[in-house]
């Protein structure tokens, strides 16, 4: 109704359930599922290949069933998906790397979705078919190099129960720099060429990993310099070699910023002259009590 449609295709059913059969129909889906959820082991989907009652992961191996090959989703998940040491997470972000294409991952902080929920989540944006591409791609190869990685800070709005309206706001940004994820970032630098692939086109499946030569190990030492701001690429093999890890803070790169604190006597010295300040105003105000 809010959008103008007349005859909406709304059904009521458990899509995990064995009641749901729809497979491999849609383009283009766009979730924000259930968090922390579970469903009655008994009433499970045979489709499922992950030994999980967790609704959080079983809707994403849903969403992928749903899939055509070449089709892409958008989805929302809690910030547990990307770091849960379980065999099912395990399992769940062996398939986003390995029997998808996951081209991203937006971190983002805990409160955007409050007041109703306070829990940290991010967005996974990943394409039916192909595999995860190490990088840099080859000469005129089409696609992503690496996972495109983004942490934000903020959505335009207070992260407390009030949610009200603030300057920053990353959204902006996170469209901006998501439009040219693979036209700067240092990953696509070999031999000192900056190398621009095209978008990949609704129906590429991308191409099998392989191991990296000796230009993409130099590509490689340039990333771990690149990865300071809010956005990056890691190659598929990073993320394997890191059990699958797809949390923004196992792979940005910290700044720590060296400070210098004044010497312990001179400290001291300071507390003892704002002691003696503090006692000269308390007699000040005894006077003025008499």
């Amino acid at each position: 109704m809010l959008h103008g449609i007349d005859n909406p295709n709304f059904r009521y059913m458990d899509t995990l359930s064995k009641a749901f059969a729809e497979k491999g129909q849609y383009d283009i889906i766009l979730a924000n599922p259930p968090f922390k959820g579970s469903i009655d082991k008994s009433d499970i989907n045979e489709r499922f290949t992950l030994k999980t009652t967790k609704t959080e992961l079983l809707f994403i191996e849903l969403m992928n069933s749903l899939l055509v090959t070449g089709g892409r989703c958008g989805v929302i998940v809690p910030d547990g998906v990307l770091f849960g040491t379980s065999n099912a997470h395990v399992d769940l972000r062996k398939i986003l790397v390995d029997k998808c294409k996951l081209e991203g991952v937006i971190s983002m902080p805990s409160g955007v979705f409050k007041p109703y929920a306070g829990v940290s989540t991010a967005v996974l944006i990943f394409q039916k078919g192909g595999t995860t591409d190490n990088l840099p791609a080859s000469e005129g190869q089409s696609g992503q190099a690496g996972v495109w990685f983004y942490d934000m800070v903020a959505d335009g709005f207070s992260l407390d129960d009030k949610r009200q309206k603030i300057a920053e706001n990353d959204i902006p940004d996170i469209v901006k720099q998501w439009q040219q994820r693979n036209n700067s970032h240092p990953e696509r630098q070999s031999k000192g060429v900056m190398r621009k692939a095209a978008e990949p086109t609704i129906g590429y499946t991308g191409h099998a990993s392989t191991s990296p030569d000796k230009s993409s190990r130099d590509a490689l030492s340039v990333t771990s310099n690149g990865r300071a701001g809010k956005c990056f690429l890691v190659p598929a093999d990073e993320i394997r070699a890191n059990k699958y890890d797809l949390s923004v803070s196992r792979y940005k790169q910290i700044e720590h910023v060296e400070v210098e604190y004044e010497n312990p006597d001179v400290i001291m010295h300071k507390v003892s002259v704002l002691e003696k300040e503090i006692g000269h105003n308390i007699d000040e105000i005894r006077l003025l009590l008499r």
